[in-house]
């Protein structure tokens, strides 16, 4: 599951910042749980976000980040279209999310 928080409308040529929170446990792999069995490794590998038909952001990450990764980016506002989200992680789960962009 993912929240993505982004201006209600922009202008067009204006530069506006995305925020993406993912919830994921990001479990590294290397942690144990009560019966000291490994947790095993399940970390969202991907992230990429398209916007009018061009990736405008790519993240590949590892067992450095945080449970629930936090993302800041920006773009340039071009025209009315879907910011499309998708990522995967270690267990072969995938989400994806739209979030329409109005450009006034």
């Amino acid at each position: 599951m993912a929240r993505v928080q982004i201006p209600p409308s922009v202008r067009r040529g204006e530069v506006f910042e995305i925020r993406v929170l993912l919830q994921h446990p990001m479990e590294t792999g290397y942690r144990f749980d009560v019966l000291g069995s490994a947790v095993p490794k399940n970390v969202i590998h991907t992230l990429t976000v398209d916007y009018a038909g061009q990736r405008i952001f790519k993240a590949e990450m590892s067992t450095g980040i945080s449970a629930n990764p936090y993302l800041s980016f920006y773009t340039r506002a071009t025209e009315s279209a879907d910011l499309q989200l998708a990522w995967s992680d270690d267990k072969g789960q995938k989400g994806q999310l739209a979030v329409p962009v109005v450009v006034a």
